[in-house]
């Protein structure tokens, strides 16, 4: 939980990670887009230096994706072969809802992320249904063949009880999908427990957008079609620009969406960072300053590094006033915490807030 104990290790690696953004307001709003750590605003800026000078060259940007894909890889428990890559988590979703028979029950929550969701809607043939969160357990049946399912959610914070979920689905051999979006980067994830897992980068990964990556179980692998495939899906990509015979890769690659190369150049330092971090420590981090600003402004803790609040006219111009970025969602505040934030933050912004929210 978020009150695990830091050792000294855990101190001195938190404060250098801190030491790397530089941004100067109070910033609760990775949930919408995570802050670079500085060493990977250098590694860009060199990055598209070359670019401009005209020394880039396409192949140059493989070791970067290779480099990711094995400390993301490294992060949620999985080998690498077990990853793809793509840009957004609804094409990764995508994937795997054409790979359902039709008729196929699939079990969600309500007012779930859509990007998890739509691919679901989208295809024909697919029965979705939606239940509260809170009911999800409890509606997984003999009929159910997936849940999808975000494993934090976006629009408040609560976290899924997946140990749960796991068993139920074990019993009656339904497969889950869950998207960590909002999870992987504090919460401690081991994506080898599920059939399949997509996460996007560019929050709580700290990585620019259009980074997302995507695990599948060995065994399931042979089941989804890989439909978004091109040439960076080959076993030798550079060996797959024209024509055929189509050969793809023989792991998790043959999911791969040819990626969006300076992106790539921006998350290799941004997964070094995080990586550097125990997983338990930098949960007790991120939850400890969301519980110590609700305990600030007199509001129940969570032990989520998300929170959301109802709040009163005053709290947009306040919020301005006191350059305190957070967003708004389901029409309430939501602030999210992280590595750019610290406990003078929290302090401060829960000064400026007090007595305008509510649970």
């Amino acid at each position: 939980m978020a009150d695990c104990e830091l050792t000294a290790a855990d101190r001195d690696a938190l404060a250098q990670a801190r030491a790397q953004f530089d941004h100067p307001g109070i910033y609760l709003e990775t949930a919408a887009i995570g802050l670079p750590p500085r060493r990977a605003l250098v590694a860009l800026h060199d990055e598209l230096d070359r670019w401009r000078d005209g020394r880039a060259r396409p192949a140059d940007y493989d070791p970067y994706v290779a480099q990711a894909r094995s400390r993301y890889a490294s992060l949620v428990g999985v080998e690498t072969r077990q990853v793809a890559i793509g840009p957004q988590v609804s094409v990764m979703a995508g994937l795997v809802a054409a790979s359902l028979p039709a008729g196929s029950e699939v079990l969600t929550a309500e007012g779930e992320f859509t990007s998890i969701l739509f691919p679901f809607h989208a295809q024909p043939g697919l029965n979705v249904r939606e239940v509260p969160l809170a009911q999800l357990v409890a509606a997984v049946s003999p009929a159910t063949r997936l849940v999808c399912v975000s494993a934090v959610q976006s629009r408040d914070g609560t976290i899924t009880d997946l140990a749960a979920l796991r068993e139920a689905c074990d019993a009656v051999g339904a497969r889950i999908l869950v998207d960590g979006s909002q999870a992987v980067g504090w919460l401690p994830f081991d994506a080898s427990l599920y059939a399949y897992t997509a996460v996007v980068g560019y929050k709580w990964l700290l990585t620019p957008r259009g980074t997302t990556y995507m695990t599948v179980q060995d065994d399931l692998l042979a089941d989804i079609v890989p439909a978004n495939a091109g040439w960076y899906a080959g076993e030798e990509p550079w060996g797959s620009l024209y024509g055929t015979p189509m050969k793809l890769a023989a792991d998790a690659r043959r999911l791969d969406v040819s990626p969006a190369w300076h992106s790539w150049v921006g998350a290799v330092p941004a997964l070094e960072l995080l990586g550097s971090i125990r997983p338990e420590a930098l949960r007790a981090h991120c939850a400890g300053l969301a519980n110590r600003f609700c305990e600030r402004v007199g509001l129940p803790p969570t032990d989520s590094a998300i929170v959301s609040f109802a709040a009163d006219e005053d709290v947009p111009g306040l919020m301005r006033e006191a350059d305190i970025a957070g967003s708004g969602r389901a029409g309430r505040l939501r602030l999210s915490f992280h590595l750019s934030a610290d406990a003078d933050d929290v302090d401060r912004a829960a000064a400026v807030l007090a007595g305008h929210l509510s649970a």
